[in-house]
């Protein structure tokens, strides 16, 4: 049987199951040969030329976070290689301030792209697994994208908007887990033919689970609902749980997140003060709905411990958010303390 290659896949998803326009598999294969380039680059490391492609770039985001030369780079791949294709009318980045307009001398499209070029670039220069994530809206009909401050306004939807989501792993192999709304499917790169095929669909995540992810050096800033579910989980057995959980922590929400794709989980980034007034660590934009919206439809779900991540309506291109997602009852347990 011939291989389900990413194209094959979305041309079924569109002219069998209509689930997704002409235009939008165009410009998800688009959005899959940047990442794809973006591997390449990630590969050479060190090897590519004027010094490589590691360490910091000498400058800082939107953030106010130091730069590495691979964001900016990646940046750089996935405007370039998105601007021309006539789908898209706008896109945001966790790295600029404002959305890039496609350029006059290129046809505009119905859609708008929003992505972390880079998630987990504090990895780089060890060698730890990194990654892409990237969300698909419809523009609003009639959206003023006269300017880039304008254009803003047209990306704030909530996450129940999106038409598709997806991130790419850069690790010992390069993935790309997808959906369009209809599932989640996996692809593995091919790196000798170029191009990705499928190596999983229909992708479930587990219910249960005893394996968890969360950054402890913050424990201390945590609020008292996180707290006393940590507290309750590393009790193991003897605990109110009953039961023992292993932590892991890979400080780049691809990897850690691929993790419970993979075999279930909880991940959290919760409200911390030293993050109050920020209102959150992960951007909802480019981080939070798009991993959410992923979740969510391979059966888990995602929270701010409060409120459903995708029900929220942005109110800034940046806005940050807690995240609680993975396996659902643990997510729903976890919730389940901040309401008592």
């Amino acid at each position: 049987m011939a291989q389900r290659t990413l194209s094959r896949y979305l041309t079924e998803e569109q002219r069998h199951k209509e689930v997704i326009t002409g235009d939008l598999k165009l410009l998800l294969e688009v959005a899959a040969r940047a990442c794809k380039a973006i591997s390449i680059a990630i590969g050479k490391g060190a090897l590519g030329g004027d010094g490589g492609v590691l360490g910091e770039a000498g400058s800082d985001n939107i953030q106010g976070e130091a730069q590495k030369k691979l964001d900016v780079l990646s940046n750089e791949i996935l405007l370039e290689a998105n601007e021309w294709g006539g789908h898209l009318a706008a896109m945001a980045s966790e790295e600029m301030d404002l959305p890039h307009l496609v350029p006059n001398r290129f046809p505009k499209g119905e859609y708008l792209l929003t992505f972390d070029p880079l998630d987990g670039s504090s990895n780089i220069d060890v060698n730890v697994s990194i990654g892409t994530i990237f969300s698909v809206l419809k523009c609003p009909e009639g959206a003023d994208l006269s300017t880039p401050e304008a254009a803003a306004k047209a990306f704030l939807q909530p996450g129940t908007a999106q038409v598709a989501a997806g991130y790419a792993v850069y690790g010992p192999t390069t993935l790309l887990v997808l959906s369009v709304g209809d599932g989640v499917v996996v692809f593995t790169l091919d790196r000798e033919h170029g191009h990705f095929v499928m190596t999983r669909e229909n992708v479930r995540i587990p219910e249960e689970t005893a394996e968890f992810a969360i950054n402890m050096s913050n424990r201390r800033f945590w609020e008292a609902p996180v707290q006393r579910y940590v507290d309750d989980m590393t009790a193991g057995r003897q605990g109110p749980l009953g039961k023992d959980y292993n932590m892991r922590w890979v400080a780049s929400m691809v990897a850690d997140v691929h993790r419970i794709m993979t075999r279930g989980g909880i991940f959290m980034y919760p409200m911390d003060e030293k993050l109050r007034a920020k209102g959150g660590k992960l951007r909802l934009m480019y981080e939070a709905n798009p991993m959410a919206f992923l979740i969510e439809q391979a059966g888990g779900a995602a929270s701010t411990g409060r409120q459903r991540i995708l029900d929220l309506v942005p109110h800034d291109l940046h806005q940050r958010v807690p995240v609680i997602l993975g396996s659902r009852r643990e997510v729903e347990r976890a919730v389940g303390y901040h309401s008592t």
